[in-house]
């Protein structure tokens, strides 16, 4: 699976992607995010508040319960506004 992070998250991170091979148990978003944020102090920074963090699986918009499967590709981004 491909994870990008953009903004502020990839700061606390400390990278702007990478390939994960996810555990089994790891279904949803939620499930990922947890997950990351036990891989380094900088992965749990960056999800410590997950109100002001917006998620895409395969470059749709998706929610914490969305599904995941082998291959996706998510990104964590914060919240945008146009003007």
């Amino acid at each position: 699976m491909k994870v990008l992070y953009f903004a502020w998250l990839k700061e606390k991170v400390g990278i702007a992607d990478e390939e994960v091979a996810v555990p089994e148990e790891v279904r949803t978003v939620r499930g990922l995010i947890a997950w990351l944020s036990s891989r380094s102090p900088g992965h749990a920074a960056a999800f410590a508040d997950l109100s002001v963090i917006r998620c895409a699986v395969n470059q749709d918009f998706a929610g914490l319960e969305t599904p995941l499967a082998p291959g996706d590709e998510v990104a964590f981004f914060p919240p945008v506004t146009g003007g």
